[in-house]
């Protein structure tokens, strides 16, 4: 995983929780359930990106 997309991952991760605090702070449950998606989206992106890179090291590995 590239360290770009390790950045953006946790970035968009940030922003969709600071979006579900001001949902919950302000009473704006649309806002809240889009930081809310937002972050487990960027969480899931992460997880998927570890998992891509997990079976690329064990590739290499076999290959040496």
């Amino acid at each position: 995983m590239g360290l770009d997309d390790k950045t953006n991952n946790k970035t968009e991760q940030a922003t969709g929780s600071a979006k579900e605090g001001f949902g919950k702070l302000t009473g704006d449950k649309e806002t809240e359930a889009e930081g809310n998606s937002q972050k487990t989206q960027a969480k899931a992106a992460d997880a998927a990106q570890d998992a891509k890179d997990s079976v690329k090291g064990f590739v290499q590995g076999l290959k040496k």
